[in-house]
């Protein structure tokens, strides 16, 4: 049988992993966090967050007021760098768009059948370019994970080309939602057909299924970006998302990001946070006090 394009770019990469050899180099990394908890750490890992408001329950007055607290912690601290973004469904674009003032913060929209990704994918087009049409300039995708647990990997690509097509220079961020892909080994595949497929980003998970980010997770896939850009000299970001409720669990994938991709990373161009429960406990860390700003 004829081998695809995308086996053949698998085939450039070991992706025949130990899933036991990689919970040990996890466990040896989050070993020497303590060294990573500085006041300037926790500054970065705060100017890294993706201040998301994903809920059922959400209308245009509750991300005004969402987006107005962004606005007002310009004043509030101004020795602080703000949030990297904020993220809200794609009906939302407009109204964070005309309640920002923040220029430094980005738009970012969750789009093309969030977070389960069963929808057509003229649909997923569809949203992501009204999304941008409406002031989103990111964009966060989940990929078709039943297509690649059935190996039908053509499909699943073909649909995040398509994305990135509509997308064009704006960043597109691809959710692989680590904890229904089983192991290692498909971690690893999923991020170097997704980076291939022309994701910016590569994410953990949505925050809607469990178990969400992971230390385990995060590994291989900062292991797929470097080889990835070993390979190809391209830089591909990365993002844990769900999950995190405390400052050690961002401190410990802020660890991993700097032993396995080194400080070329650690900054909001290549390193994202989902997590914005962790927003408040972080800037309490910073200004030392207990804050419940956002």
């Amino acid at each position: 049988m004829e081998i695809t394009k995308y086996e053949e770019a698998l085939s450039k990469y070991n992706t025949n992993l130990d899933d036991a050899v990689v919970v040990q180099k996890v466990a040896n990394i989050i070993a020497n966090v303590k060294e990573n908890n500085t006041l300037e750490v926790k500054k970065l890992l705060f100017n890294c967050i993706d201040l998301t408001s994903l809920n059922t329950t959400d209308n245009d007055a509750h991300i005004i007021a969402f987006t107005k607290k962004v606005n007002e912690f310009e004043e509030a601290y101004p020795d602080l760098l703000n949030v990297a973004a904020i993220c809200v469904y794609p009906n939302f674009a407009e109204t964070v768009r005309s309640t920002l003032e923040v220029e430094s913060v980005n738009i970012a929209c969750v789009s093309g059948g969030f977070p389960s990704s069963q929808t057509f994918t003229e649909v997923k087009v569809a949203e992501t370019a009204m999304a941008i049409l409406e002031g989103a300039n990111e964009i966060d995708i989940v990929i078709n994970v039943g297509n690649f647990l059935g190996g039908n990997y053509q499909d699943m690509c073909e649909e995040i080309q398509e994305l990135k097509d509509v997308c064009k220079e704006h960043h597109l961020k691809v959710i692989l939602e680590t904890g229904a892909l089983q192991s290692a080994s498909n971690i690893k595949k999923a991020s170097i057909l997704s980076m291939y497929s022309g994701a910016d980003f590569i994410k953990t998970s949505t925050g809607k299924t469990q178990p969400a980010a992971t230390p385990e997770a995060a590994y291989v896939m900062c292991e797929a970006i470097k080889e990835y850009y070993e390979l190809t000299g391209t830089k591909i970001g990365f993002k844990p998302a769900g999950g995190m409720s405390t400052v050690e669990d961002t401190l410990v994938y802020y660890s991993i990001v700097k032993e396995v991709l080194g400080e070329e990373w650690l900054n909001n161009k290549l390193f994202r946070l989902g997590t914005s429960r962790v927003a408040n406990l972080l800037l309490s860390e910073i200004v030392g006090k207990e804050t419940n700003f956002f």
